[in-house]
């Protein structure tokens, strides 16, 4: 299947490891050249170098922390040409309300709620100059059905689902197309180093990790590639009258009852 996205720039954030980096490789694939960004330089260093051996496409590294204002607004004045926009960095860490100081909620709702919005209206107006572009939002199925004990991000990832909708509504009239990827638990370095400590700390044996995926769909949970594929999907003409919606990819696992 042709993608038709041939020599295109696409900014990538968080690109650095996990969901960012296997974008990275999947839009190196279709010969997209990239713009990525991630607070470490040595891991942007080795997507760049992997990316261009393996794929032959140009990459730039834009070693940033993406929650400071001025570093979002020196990405995308540095990036203006970019036709495609990934926002993907930041985590929100599990708490309940009380478990969670109001520094720690915005200290990571700076990178990742007000980081995308800050992104989208930067590169927003530069694609509407130009009339043309693609921004996709990869948020999280945490948004979809909020959970106290994940409230800082159940309300961010729903605080963004809407934006996103609220954007990618009116977004065609200016030629641009703003998308959003929900992805429930993906098997990136993080969760597996956590699921092995979890199987140690209850088996004594990191090798069960895996033991834990069986409540998921399939018994297993989503590797990055396969929210890779989708936004490469997304970003490309094949989409292209995909805009102001999210896309689940979580194997159901938001429209299913309790996993434990």
């Amino acid at each position: 299947m042709e993608l038709n996205l041939q020599n295109k720039i696409a900014v990538i954030t968080g690109a650095s490891e996990g969901i960012g980096r296997a974008i990275a490789h999947q839009f190196a694939r279709e010969g997209i050249h990239l713009r990525l960004s991630a607070r470490s330089r040595d891991k942007l260093e080795a997507v760049k170098a992997a990316c261009e051996k393996d794929h032959g496409v140009n990459v730039e590294i834009y070693p940033l922390d993406l929650s400071q204002s001025a570093d979002q607004l020196e990405l995308s004045r540095q990036t203006k040409d970019a036709d495609i926009v990934v926002n993907n960095a930041g985590s929100i860490p599990k708490g309940k309300i009380h478990e969670i100081t109001e520094d720690q909620w915005r200290a990571v709702w700076d990178l990742k709620v007000f980081g995308y919005i800050n992104l989208c209206r930067e590169y927003y107006a530069y694609m509407k100059d130009r009339g043309d572009g693609v921004i996709v939002n990869i948020i999280g199925n945490g948004g979809e059905k909020p959970v106290s004990d994940y409230i800082a991000g159940s309300t961010g990832n729903a605080a963004l689902m809407a934006f996103t909708r609220a954007l990618g509504g009116d977004s065609p009239d200016d030629g641009i197309r703003v998308v959003g990827i929900n992805p429930g638990p993906v098997s990136t370095d993080k969760l597996v180093s956590m699921m092995k400590k979890a199987a140690v700390d209850k088996w004594g044996d990191e090798s069960r990790y895996e033991e834990f995926y069986q409540p998921f769909a399939f018994d297993r949970v989503a590797t990055p590639e396969e929210i890779a594929v989708m936004a490469v999907f997304i970003a490309s003409p094949l989409s292209a009258y995909t805009s102001g919606t999210i896309v689940t990819v979580d194997g159901g696992m938001v429209n299913k009852g309790p996993l434990f």
